[in-house]
């Protein structure tokens, strides 16, 4: 994966002054809730040599040892820690195909930990739980990622993540923002190939229907559709209902019926 060959070397704070930076700097990469240890743990490495590169004593290598196999038991063995790793390594898997930034990795990475104190994961698959609190974080964080993006990319039942989707936000008592209709106009017709002038049209008879109150309680992705076909229709660009409905990841019977209930309401022709 790409994560695994890039690796950020700079710290995570900034300093302005000298002193500033001596007072804060530290060695190491910057910490993270990404990772299990949350990038703050040391490895007693198994060279058996001190800082000069010579080789320390009988007595002091037979100490060092029992150090490293108390160090190895002590990280590898916690339950806790077991879950955490195999979790994380699945968000950055789910990182490198989905194209998240850092910012949404991190408050996924919060959301599964309060998920873990909560005792949620317990029962559940990991990757469906991952899958879930990267869902939250893209809604959280304005990124334009759907549960049917992160279910075929995890290879999740999108049942399942739905399910445990509601049982997070519930259970952690979270306050989930509502889709932006645009950013889903915008993302439905670059997969369709639709122009501009396409685009600027839809997003016009958008902004009628979110003021007219008819896209309450209606699946984003699916009235972006129907609204990105009725723009095709007004511009006189060819795109048949299959053809949005498939950008979309919709079903064609969402989109007819979506347009048929838009034209009547919005009145037009």
């Amino acid at each position: 994966m790409l994560s695994d060959k890039a690796q950020e070397s700079r710290p995570e704070w900034r300093a302005f002054t000298g002193e500033e930076a001596n007072d804060r700097s530290r060695t190491g990469i910057p910490s993270s809730l990404a990772r299990h240890d949350m990038g703050l743990s040391t490895v007693i490495g198994r060279t058996d040599k001190d800082a000069s590169g010579r080789a320390i004593d009988v007595a002091m290598r037979s100490t060092m040892g029992r150090l490293r196999a108390w160090d190895f038991r002590t990280q590898a063995h916690s339950p806790t820690d077991r879950n955490l790793r195999q979790a994380f390594s699945e968000l950055d898997r789910l990182k490198d195909k989905l194209g998240v930034s850092d910012a949404v990795i991190e408050k996924t990475a919060y959301i599964y930990r309060k998920a873990q104190e909560r005792g949620l994961v317990r029962g559940r698959t990991i990757s469906a739980m991952v899958g879930a609190a990267l869902y939250i974080a893209c809604r959280e964080t304005g990124a334009s990622r759907t549960l049917k993006d992160i279910a075929e990319i995890g290879n999740i039942k999108r049942k399942d993540l739905a399910r445990i989707y509601r049982l997070v936000v519930m259970e952690l008592d979270l306050k989930i923002p509502m889709i932006d209709p645009m950013k889903c106009i915008v993302r439905v017709a670059n997969r369709a190939n639709l122009s501009e002038r396409t685009k600027r049209v839809a997003m016009n008879i958008m902004k009628g229907v979110t003021k007219s109150g008819i896209s309450a309680g209606k699946d984003p992705m699916g009235l972006a559709a129907s609204v990105l076909y009725l723009a095709c229709l007004n511009t006189g660009e060819s795109r048949t209902q299959t053809d949005i409905a498939e950008a979309a990841g919709v079903t064609e019977v969402t989109v007819r019926n979506r347009y048929k209930n838009l034209k009547s309401q919005l009145d037009l022709n």
